[in-house]
């Protein structure tokens, strides 16, 4: 019996692609950079793991990238930045009414709900701000605890502050970060959500459509899995 079901956020509950988006590719646009794009972003990813294990801030992250570059003033960190957030907010200023629709209707069965979320600092921000957060009886932001999927010590942290089995959990996530094989690993039964599939675009699709694993096209339609 399905006792909690935990989420992922991005490309889950809300997706980065709609209004504005602000990729690499953006970045150096905005820099005048896009003849160093590939420079630019094997730099800043060399800094993911410390952006998400909360070990620095998205502003570090430009500036370090930058600096690897040889581009850094504190002028160009700050437009990145203005620009990051104002695609922020469109992410979550178009949190699809499904999203809560599919939290509320749990809350009403007496389910328990988890978010497991890898995020950067800019992003913890809006999550915590946002109107689905309430719903979170357990949120676990990887920048906030310092562990983040597809860790197995961030599955076990979910189960022990839930106060249930793996197999009373059900894992939704679009499969980034191999979160589902982690799920799976963890004895969660794992589907793979594709609502947001669509939108996104190479080279930032965060995982293919994984034929292993059960899907849900539509947000309500994970109240099949209960």
């Amino acid at each position: 019996m399905i006792k909690a079901v935990i989420f992922d956020m991005f490309e889950t509950l809300v997706t980065l692609f709609v209004g504005k988006t602000y990729f690499s590719e953006n970045v150096v646009a905005d820099l005048g950079l896009e003849h160093e794009l590939d420079t630019y972003r094997k730099a800043w990813h060399a800094t993911e793991n410390d952006r998400t294990l909360g070990k620095i801030t998205f502003a570090q992250g430009i500036e370090t990238a930058l600096r690897e570059l040889g581009k850094y003033t504190p002028e160009k960190v700050e437009l990145v930045i203005s620009h990051r957030l104002a695609a922020l907010q469109d992410t979550f200023s178009a949190i699809p009414k499904e999203s809560v629709q599919l939290l509320q209707e749990l809350k009403k069965r007496g389910i328990e709900i988890g978010l497991m979320t890898n995020t950067f600092s800019d992003e913890r921000d809006f999550v915590k701000a946002c109107e689905l957060f309430p719903y979170f009886d357990v949120p676990l932001i990887s920048y906030e605890i310092g562990i983040c999927k597809p860790s197995q010590e961030m599955f076990d942290m979910m189960k022990k502050r839930l106060g249930v089995s793996a197999a009373e959990c059900l894992y939704v996530g679009d499969g980034g970060s191999r979160e589902l094989y982690a799920a799976r690993e963890a004895g969660m039964k794992p589907v793979q959500c594709t609502w947001f599939h669509d939108l996104a675009f190479e080279p930032h699709v965060p995982c293919p459509i994984l034929d292993e694993f059960e899907h849900a096209e539509k947000q309500l339609d994970i109240l099949k899995f209960l």
